[in-house]
């Protein structure tokens, strides 16, 4: 018998694979043989394939069935391929007509009597799909809007095998995505803060430049209730954002069918106890995202950051610097994407009474307890705030400036960010390369003379120099301006002597 051939994709991280499944049909022995690195679960797919295809009306050789799948030296797992499985050794038996698998990609796991169920990263499959120019992509109806999301290829959808087997013999057809308006995600109001203006006007403009800050003060100021309002002042996700987003969330398996589009800026909180791999990523096999990936254009909040393992925080530092994360596990190397805007909230010492003068804790105690956060890691964060209590009359003085204010300024100042930096491809201030601040666009002497003065007494370190004039962008852009002068530099330099040092 000929062979039969049809493709399915890999997902590596958030990139795709395509995999070309053969299936030869020859003498011998009846018996399933699966070769090209599967995994566990890929190698039990054998049994699932072969009850799914006889359980939807078709009939499985009685002979020595062998199943490719190349690349053959990339690692293979999970249940995506059961369609592409099914499908190659019905192409081998003649069951479909010949050549309709060829301009087709399937994805998808069966059950045993032909269902076709879920899989997770079907949107970066169906990008892959699209990137390596095949015209046609069948999924699960289940995974139908998220495939949907991708313009420029044609998505399908289908409950079971026995569907996907009339549709090729031109039977029937199969399901279709259907438009739908995605609402945005609603965040609580940050007109319900009461008092704290430095610290609301410091979280406006780490919004307005994608900077990192980080909030010290004693229990219930405000913090959680600061953190938990700055992904509403944030602009929402651009197409190709959401996209990004939205793929790392699928990865994960995150995403439901009630909103397969994530349209605004994630809030990711991981308790204080969370281990390495959960906030970077990890397990068996081929790595899973982590917090600072599922963070990845929001907002990746840290509270009681100093309850934190000491490992668990210096882990942040690559993603902080790369705005990505790459893990090497058994099955090879995943990267995905971190860039996420970091907020650390912790109070000043272990005891961490109301006043201040209430302390009881020793000296060396207040030290260490901070001492958790090293000076790379706290030179990574923009802007560091130490907040008061609130005086008697912040909570009967008028409401704050609300949300949908703050936004409009936010948005306009990264406009203005974005329009500076086109031709380079960043998209927002703090992701301008040190080099390009201190060469093409040098402020004037005059203007970096704060900067320098610090550099010279070591009270400040050179990537902390670039930090401070990407914020001294940012004062300018909220501003209106054109070019920082010396009142952002101070500004900006003040951010950083504030709060932890």
């Amino acid at each position: 018998m000929p062979l039969g051939r049809a493709h399915s994709v890999a997902v590596n991280g958030v990139d795709g694979v395509l995999v070309e499944i053969e299936a030869d049909i020859g003498q011998g022995l009846p018996g399933t043989h699966l070769v090209g690195l599967p995994d566990t679960a890929l190698n039990e797919s054998r049994d699932r394939v072969k009850a799914a295809v006889k359980n939807s009306g078709g009939t499985w050789p009685d002979s020595r069935v062998i199943l490719a799948l190349s690349p053959a030296t990339l690692p293979k797992g999970g249940s995506v391929y059961d369609l592409a499985l099914a499908l190659s050794v019905l192409d081998a038996a003649k069951a479909i007509p010949r050549g309709s698998l060829s301009e087709t990609v399937f994805l998808g796991e069966l059950a045993l009597d032909g269902r076709l169920r879920a899989v997770r990263g079907v949107l970066p499959g169906v990008l892959a799909v699209k990137a390596a120019g095949w015209r046609r992509v069948v999924v699960p109806c289940r995974c139908l809007p998220e495939a949907g999301l991708v313009d420029g290829i044609e998505v399908l959808g289908a409950d079971c095998l026995a569907d996907v087997v009339a549709w090729l013999r031109g039977e029937q057809a199969l399901e279709s995505p259907t438009p739908t308006d995605w609402h945005q995600e609603s965040y609580p109001d940050l007109s319900d803060v009461a008092g704290q203006a430095d610290a609301r006007w410091a979280l406006e403009v780490a919004a307005a430049g994608a900077h990192h800050i980080m909030l010290t003060g004693p229990p219930g100021i405000g913090k959680t209730m600061l953190a938990q309002r700055l992904p509403g002042i944030l602009p929402p996700l651009t197409e190709s954002e959401a996209l990004e987003v939205t793929a790392i969330h699928s990865v994960a398996g995150l995403l439901t069918s009630a909103r397969p589009l994530i349209t605004s800026p994630p809030f990711i909180a991981p308790h204080h106890s969370t281990s390495v791999s959960a906030l970077v990523g990890g397990g068996t096999g081929m790595a899973k995202p982590g917090a600072v990936s599922r963070a990845h254009r929001g907002v990746l909040f840290l509270d009681e950051c100093a309850e934190m393992s000491i490992r668990v925080l210096e882990a942040l530092r690559t993603p902080l610097e790369d705005g990505e994360i790459r893990i090497a596990r058994r099955d090879g190397v995943a990267r995905y994407p971190a860039r996420f805007q970091l907020v650390l909230a912790a109070n000043p010492c272990p005891c961490a009474p109301a006043r201040q003068a209430d302390c009881v804790c020793a000296p060396t105690a207040r030290r260490k307890y901070l001492g958790k956060l090293s000076g790379p890691l706290l030179d990574r964060v923009d802007l560091r705030i130490q907040m008061m209590g609130v005086a008697t009359g912040a909570l009967v003085d008028d409401v704050g400036e609300g949300t949908a204010d703050i936004r409009a300024r936010v948005t306009g100042a990264r406009d203005a960010a974005a329009q500076r930096w086109l031709e380079f491809g960043w998209r927002t201030n703090a992701e301008v390369p040190g080099p390009a601040l201190r060469q093409r666009f040098r402020l004037a002497r005059t203007t970096l003379a704060p900067i320098e003065r610090a550099l010279r007494n070591g009270s400040l370190t050179a990537r902390g120099a670039d930090r401070a004039i990407r914020v001294a962008w940012t004062l300018n852009d909220l501003a209106g301006g054109i070019v920082p002068g010396a009142d952002e530099v101070g500004a900006a330099l003040d951010f950083r002597d504030r709060g932890v040092a």
